[in-house]
């Protein structure tokens, strides 16, 4: 019984610590004028910390809540006008998802020429979906889920933190117009009942990031209908993005370099050759559509749904747009992983 008391007290104690470090993190951040403050900056420090050996902690919950949190303030962008909208660009949604599974395969074969690792291993460390989902994936199928998450957090962490930065420093950044919130009770309180009603069912049924995006259709379905119980305030969104940008940072370890720095450097540069790859398609939509460039490098980049949800959010680059694709390629990418590795996996065999 002593023992158990001393490692929950020892457990939120490193909860309180990391808690700590993201919020300062974001203070920094803020103050330094840092693309995406909220996020990025209990990103980095956590990261950072974590890397040196500080014995921070995060629980599950707590991303669950940030995802939650950003889930819902999606949700409120989806009115029957734009939904209608959303329909004009299937062609960009098709491309995206035809686009992320053709990367799949491409770092299908640059992870086992380059960095040695057998079909199945590489395929789930190269499959553009969820970081967790593929790790999970690979577990259940005798794999190192290990190496496949540490790939997948090298991506995320490349694209989240390299496109803020880029536009704030390689082109102007755009500005978001002003918004009046109205925040109403407690239309809120209901907003949040049915999101985590709709999380919990979507974790029930073991969809990818289901604590996202259960939440984000529940609001989604409402605001399409015409049901309008109160505004989102910045405080909460904040919030959600300190949640997701502190959650990503705990996955560091201080081995996480030393555990196989090879295979990180690979990933490294793939990661870039990937978005130098979604650079061009996204110039290729912005001439051929005439859509902002912006939005679509954020649609189009091979980063996480929660991330660039965000960081459309925060920019004002397109919201329903840029989930509307992450939202497709997730749920196809993360559906199917599973049964083509099998499938081919099979025929590999076969011809040996």
């Amino acid at each position: 019984m002593e023992q158990a008391s001393g490692r929950g007290k020892s457990l939120a104690v490193s909860v309180l610590m990391g808690a700590g470090i993201a919020l300062v993190g974001a203070i920094v951040a803020s103050w330094l004028g840092m693309p995406l403050p909220w996020m990025l900056g209990p990103l980095l420090l956590t990261a950072a910390t974590r890397v040196f050996g500080v014995q921070s902690r995060t629980l599950g919950p707590i991303r669950n809540m940030g995802q939650c949190l950003i889930g819902v303030s999606l949700g409120l962008y989806f009115t029957a006008e734009v939904a209608d909208s959303l329909l004009a660009y299937w062609p960009l949604i098709v491309t995206a998802i035809l686009f992320a599974i053709l990367l799949g395969f491409l770092g299908t074969w640059v992870m086992m020429r380059f960095a040695c690792l057998d079909f199945s291993t590489a395929w789930f460390s190269s499959a553009i979906g969820g970081a967790s989902e593929m790790a999970y994936l690979a577990e259940r199928a005798g794999l190192r889920a290990d190496l496949v998450a540490s790939v997948h957090s090298i991506r995320v962490l490349i694209v989240v933190v390299l496109i803020p930065f880029a536009f704030q420093w390689l082109h102007q950044m755009p500005v978001p117009p002003a918004a009046i919130y109205v925040v109403q009770w407690p239309g809120l309180g209901y907003l949040f009942l049915c999101a985590l009603l709709a999380g919990y069912v979507f974790h029930r049924l073991a969809w990818p990031n289901a604590w996202m995006l259960g939440p984000l259709f529940a609001v989604l379905l409402l605001t399409v209908q015409g049901i309008h119980w109160s505004d989102f305030p910045p405080a909460l969104s904040n919030l959600g993005q300190l949640c997701i940008g502190w959650s990503l940072g705990d996955r560091f370890r201080s081995d996480f370099f030393r555990r196989a720095p090879y295979l990180l450097l690979v990933a490294t540069f793939f990661t870039l050759f990937m978005l130098l790859l979604s650079l061009g398609l996204a110039w290729c939509f912005a001439v051929g559509m005439g859509l902002d460039l912006e939005m679509l490098i954020l649609a189009l980049s091979p980063g996480g749904i929660a991330e660039m949800a965000i960081t459309a959010k925060v920019l004002g680059l397109g919201v329903p747009l840029v989930t509307a694709v992450h939202v497709s390629r997730l749920v196809l990418v993360v559906l199917s992983a599973g049964p083509m590795q099998r499938k081919l996996l099979g025929q590999m065999k076969q011809r040996t």
